[in-house]
């Protein structure tokens, strides 16, 4: 086997498909989709996107201090590709892909209701990095659609169908491979 080497680059793929949604309910709202997010704390619950300031939904997060991070499904993917192809500063996109917008419990931005989960997020720092400015957020609320509840009160977040994005492609989930701490897990009937 042999490796090639390339120029520096970010290849950690694959990543969430996410839309953000920003503004306010009543006035100038929009929604960008973004590759560069994640978490960042567990204790505070903290996360981030990084946005390019060319974008047009850069300076309404940047003047506003807040955002939603809403996560996208098989059924959401169409709208989330439209959404990351078409500039909010000539069309609304929450009228062009039939989407509710509407306003998030702990901030002024919208969530978009399609989504099964939707993180709202405040801004406590934007941090200039080169291409892009990093917004870190503490997250100060989630709203999940009570649809993927089992009756135990489990959430079950695959049964959302979500999408992942690799190398200019969007994907569903596969195969489950195991669970958490699978590989130390004592097997039934093994004994030692």
């Amino acid at each position: 086997m042999s490796k090639q080497n390339w120029k520096p680059g970010t290849v950690l793929y694959p990543v969430p498909v996410v839309m953000v949604s920003c503004g306010n309910i009543d006035g100038e709202k929009n929604i960008v989709t973004v590759a560069w997010t994640g978490t960042i704390n567990s204790d505070p619950a903290m996360t981030y996107i990084s946005l390019r300031p060319s974008r047009h939904s850069y300076d309404i997060i940047k003047q506003s201090k807040e955002f939603v991070i809403n996560l996208v499904t098989k059924k959401l993917a169409y709208s989330c590709d439209y959404c990351g192809v078409k500039s909010g500063k000539e069309i609304d996109k929450f009228k062009e892909m039939h989407l509710t917008a509407v306003k998030g419990a702990k901030v002024s931005a919208p969530i978009i209701y399609e989504s099964p989960v939707n993180i709202e997020c405040h801004v406590k720092d934007i941090i200039p990095l080169g291409t892009h400015d990093m917004f870190l957020a503490e997250v100060v609320n989630v709203s999940v659609s009570d649809e993927y509840f089992d009756k135990s009160g489990k959430f079950h977040f695959n049964k959302t169908n979500p999408v992942c994005y690799s190398h200019g492609c969007y994907y569903t989930l596969g195969e489950k491979l195991g669970g958490f701490g699978y590989s130390v897990k004592k097997k039934k009937g093994r004994k030692k």
